[in-house]
């Protein structure tokens, strides 16, 4: 199986990235890693809340999954998305229902729990799979049947139909991450923050909840050594805070604010290096449809035309970003070139007035950062003009990520939200989200739409990049139609680090931690 995935930024936006490397450099005595170049200080967005690679929350649980325990095959770092074997020695796709493996001999797990085997491939990816296990991630692997053992290192995983996405949002990710059939069934639930048979290129020494996360080398790993003895994660929701601490001399390495990117590229503090990504990832503001007064189409068309997306997104970045049009990036299949909607206050009250509404008072949730502030207080100056007076309520990470979940008490009192969801170089991966087995899971809007889950599956099988398109546009129309969705911005992802260090990171600017390295 060739390593490259077939999708490619577009050229203005990839040239951008690349010609971001070494553009805004200063090569001047300053910050650096720790003196003997062992320690590496990073930024994590959010701090841990679950460390299973069936339950994962956010990006950053899935950098570190993806460091302890080791993953058939990983993202390689740089500009073009192509993959490596992690713990596998081989892997091929014989054809569109066969991928052979075997696995890297000689790679254990920690605890005791002896070699890894086919076996615990076979039980990691099947528990993904397990309906009853009502994984988040169960379609990252909707299409397997089985995993068959063929002897200690080697087996072949067979799929029940073809499944485009494969190599791009299954097998390079969390869901590929191999654990321990008897450590997990003795454990006999899901691996929270103490990790169990790690195996990975790193091992979770220490965690100290909303301070610090410390990886160090895994010492019985035979194979690529990770580039630094210790991994400190320091959690900052805020990203402007984080640069704040990067210029204290206080991390090695950090994502910036979109809207401080054109600042960081004219002025780089010393002996730093500003980079500048193309972002696959999507920003919505997102409607409840179950909850009043929401549950009537028309107030929920009122939101979309009463929202000026270009003043939002212009007033957040300082026009470090672009208006988005939907939830698939520029460069892959489905992405569009304009909404359904228009920004058109006017018809906002005329759609209200035939509700009999002259005033209405609403929340909106959001996670507490700068640039989320700032694009919600736009938000509410807009609706507060067609007579929707809307109250902000910041939440931090922790609870955040859990406001529209089925198994809490707030889904029903969830009204507007502010989300920006991370992505896949796959469309799948976007459109995955908002499917009826995700209402209440990652669906907080609650749409729920037959032909639109039709379509995606669809997609799934679809390997023609044109019929892909207008399956993927078509979703996105059906979004648009429902209500529940104002479409903001794809951001751009810029990043800091210093000049002691070369960072490991995928093209869309996601982590891979064991690949960053001294420089």
């Amino acid at each position: 199986m060739d390593n490259k995935t077939p999708f490619t930024f577009p050229r203005r936006s990839f040239l951008a990235a690349a010609g971001a490397f070494g553009a805004a450099t200063v090569a001047l005595p300053g910050m650096a890693i720790s003196a003997d170049k062992k320690v590496l200080t990073v930024r994590s967005y959010s701090d841990l809340q679950i460390l299973d690679p069936a339950f994962w929350v956010s990006i950053p649980e899935g950098d570190i999954i993806r460091s302890i325990f080791a993953p058939l095959v990983v993202v390689e770092p740089g500009d073009e998305w192509t993959w490596k074997g992690v713990a596998v020695e081989s892997i091929e796709q014989l054809d569109d229902l066969t991928v052979s493996f075997k696995l890297r001999d000689n790679i254990g797990f920690t605890d005791g729990y002896g070699q890894m085997t086919a076996d615990d491939v076979k039980f990691s990816l099947e528990r993904i799979a397990d309906p009853a296990m009502e994984s988040p991630f169960a379609g990252d692997w909707a299409a397997l049947k089985e995993v068959e053992v063929k002897d200690k290192l080697s087996g072949i995983i067979h799929l029940k139909n073809k499944f485009v996405p494969l190599w791009t949002t299954t097998l390079p990710t969390s869901s590929s991450c191999i654990l321990s059939r008897k450590a997990v069934t003795e454990l006999g639930d899901k691996i929270a923050t103490k990790p169990v048979a790690q195996s990975g290129q790193y091992l979770l020494a220490d965690w100290q909840p909303k301070q610090k996360t410390i990886l160090k080398r895994n010492p019985d790993w035979a194979y690529e050594k990770g580039g630094f003895e210790e991994i400190h994660i320091i959690p900052i929701e805020d990203p402007a805070t984080a640069e704040r601490g990067y210029e204290a001399g206080d991390l090695d390495y950090t994502w910036t604010s979109v809207s401080s990117i054109p600042r960081l590229k004219k002025n780089p503090p010393p002996n730093s290096v500003i980079l500048e990504k193309p972002s696959l990832a999507y920003v919505w503001l997102g409607i409840n449809q179950d909850v009043a007064p929401f549950d009537n189409i028309n107030v929920r068309r009122a939101i979309q035309h009463a929202v000026d997306r270009k003043t939002v997104v212009d007033a957040t970045y300082y026009g470090a970003a672009s208006v988005a049009n939907g939830i698939i990036a520029p460069g892959m299949p489905g992405n569009r070139s304009s909404v359904t909607y228009d920004y058109d206050p006017d018809k906002a009250r005329d759609l209200l007035k035939k509700e009999g509404i002259s005033s209405l008072n609403v929340t909106l949730d959001i996670l507490n950062q700068s640039e989320r502030l700032t694009a919600a207080q736009v938000i509410q100056a807009n609706l507060a003009e067609v007579g929707i007076n809307v109250e902000i309520k910041q939440n931090d990470s922790g609870t955040f990520w859990t406001l529209g979940s089925k198994d809490g008490d707030y889904w029903n009192k969830l009204q507007l939200v502010l989300s920006r969801f991370s992505m896949q170089p796959d469309p799948s991966w976007a459109t995955v989200w908002f499917t009826p087995e995700q209402v209440g899971v990652w669906n907080w809007e609650r749409f729920n739409n037959a032909e639109y889950k039709a379509l995606h599956d669809q997609g799934l099988v679809e390997s023609d990049t044109a019929k892909r398109d207008e399956i993927y546009k078509k979703m996105q129309g059906i979004m648009d139609e429902s209500g529940c969705y104002v479409f903001l911005t794809h951001e751009v992802v810029g990043a800091i680090h210093n000049t002691d260090i070369q960072p490991g990171l995928k093209p869309n600017g996601e982590s891979l931690l064991p690949e960053f390295k001294p420089a």
